[in-house]
């Protein structure tokens, strides 16, 4: 057997779950003279290059942050701009991810989004039901914070009403009221631009996820950076709080 095939054979299986903080398009268009939204244009084709690189490299699970709440406090032509490509990107793409057989959902307060917006994003979730290669959730008007809150109001208003017992509340129950139920935690995390914080992405699930930082703006972001990411990743030792084993 050569080197490159025992290498082949020891090496860890690739993370189930990636989640990708795409930061820098703004960044990459002012470094081009470009206005913000060509930083958003170009930021979609990555994201299409990270969706093919995904179910190449064998993932199942794909959350990118799309626009935070935090984000409507940017200037209202930026998030007309933004919510435009989001109408633009959904209709032209829902047959190719159908056809690549991708499955769309989406996590975060949908109270706070236009009626078409939700329209669309509800006919892209049917249209992408069967999608079995690669899962991939947009966080939309979403914030870590907010989705730990709205989820204890849940509990709250299932223990006023008699349904659950307060002592009765555990992590397991806490998570299944999440955004993100039925969907299995990040084991890694990439923020592309260089910034290192999670801007209250994931708040809940990235507990344990290991974390890579990049330097590239995510317009530039491309298959082999995704893999530089998870080479990384597979070096990691994962011992949640455990001692590690000699």
């Amino acid at each position: 057997m050569s080197a490159a095939e025992q290498k082949s054979e020891t090496k860890p299986p690739p993370p189930q779950h990636v989640a990708v903080i795409m930061d820098g398009n703004g960044r990459w268009a002012k470094l081009r003279g470009l206005p913000r939204a060509a930083g958003h244009q170009a930021g979609a084709e990555a994201l299409r290059r990270t969706l093919r690189a995904c179910i190449e490299l064998g993932i199942g699970y794909l959350t990118v942050f799309a626009f935070s709440s935090e984000n409507w406090k940017r200037p209202e032509a930026e998030v007309d701009d933004l919510m435009g490509l989001l109408r633009f990107y959904l209709k032209k793409e829902i047959s190719h991810l159908k056809g690549r057989g991708i499955h769309l959902g989406f996590l975060g307060d949908r109270t706070g989004l236009a009626p078409d917006i939700l329209e669309i994003m509800a006919h892209a979730e049917r249209e992408t039901a069967d999608g079995k290669a690669l899962n991939v959730t947009v966080a939309l008007n979403y914030g870590g914070r907010d989705e730990i809150i709205r989820a204890v109001r849940t509990l709250a208003k299932e223990c006023c009403e008699g349904q659950l017992s307060p002592e009765a509340i555990d992590e397991e129950m806490l998570a299944a009221r999440l955004d993100t139920a039925g969907i299995p935690d990040p084991d890694l995390i990439v923020r592309t631009s260089g910034e290192q914080r999670l801007s209250n992405f994931l708040s809940w699930q990235s507990a344990y996820s290991e974390m890579v930082f990049i330097p590239v703006l995510w317009p530039d972001f491309g298959r082999a950076d995704m893999e530089a990411a998870i080479d990384e990743y597979q070096q990691r030792d994962r011992r949640y709080g455990a001692v590690a084993v000699s």
